[in-house]
């Protein structure tokens, strides 16, 4: 689990294709994961070891390899993971967050990692002292965001500010203030950038409940 609190901007240094061990796709190429080399913060992995979580821009992955000296570590992606997000298959700056440990502070909101959609950014503003932040969620994300409520992206626990259900999907705005522009790396976001997003697990748990058939025990 993490909190959405970025605790490091690493960079995606390397790129490389996993070894083919599936089918082609129709086309007729090969669909392949990938192993990303990342470069992190001094002093950022003296604490992490193989098999550790570490979410890149709000999607959870295992550490399968670790050198704190050179400051890099590195994890692999599936195919379809790649498919289901965005900003994880080129180099680049990152958003970093190792898992919660039980004793630490919960600053952001419950986040699980698993990304829910990708969402595209229609503007990326100073507004004021502040910034403000405005993209589409798919249209199937909708119905789990809520004025005031919580939403993850790129990893970064942030607050909706406002809501409007468009034909081609929800738009939200989002207030960003300058110490959250400067310490991750939605600072980069323009105009058509892709982002992952991940909805309030507790919604997705209300959910469930209000839609599940009912079951009555047996005598």
């Amino acid at each position: 689990m993490f909190t959405g609190i970025i605790t490091g901007v690493g960079r995606i240094a390397a790129v490389d294709d996993l070894a083919s061990t599936g089918a082609a796709d129709p086309a007729g190429a090969a669909r392949f994961g990938k192993r990303l080399s990342v470069e992190a913060p001094a002093g950022y992995l003296d604490d992490v070891g193989l098999g550790d979580s570490i979410a890149l821009n709000g999607a959870c992955m295992t550490v399968t390899d670790v050198d704190p000296q050179q400051r890099r570590f590195s994890v692999e992606i599936s195919a379809e993971s790649l498919d289901k997000t965005a900003g994880l298959a080129e180099p680049g700056r990152i958003n970093l967050e190792k898992a919660l440990r039980a004793q630490e502070r919960l600053g952001g909101h419950i986040v699980s990692g698993h990304v829910d959609g990708v969402g595209r950014v229609t503007r990326f503003e100073p507004v004021g002292e502040s910034f403000e932040l405005r993209l589409i969620a798919p249209a199937a994300l909708g119905k789990y965001l809520a004025y005031k409520g919580s939403i993850t992206v790129n990893g970064v626990s942030l607050t909706v500010n406002t809501i409007a259900d468009l034909q081609d999907g929800t738009e939200v705005s989002i207030n960003l203030i300058p110490h959250t522009v400067q310490n991750t790396a939605l600072a980069g976001l323009r105009a058509g950038s892709r982002v992952n997003l991940e909805i309030d697990l507790i919604a997705r748990y209300v959910e469930r409940m209000l839609t599940a058939p009912s079951t009555k025990a047996s005598a």
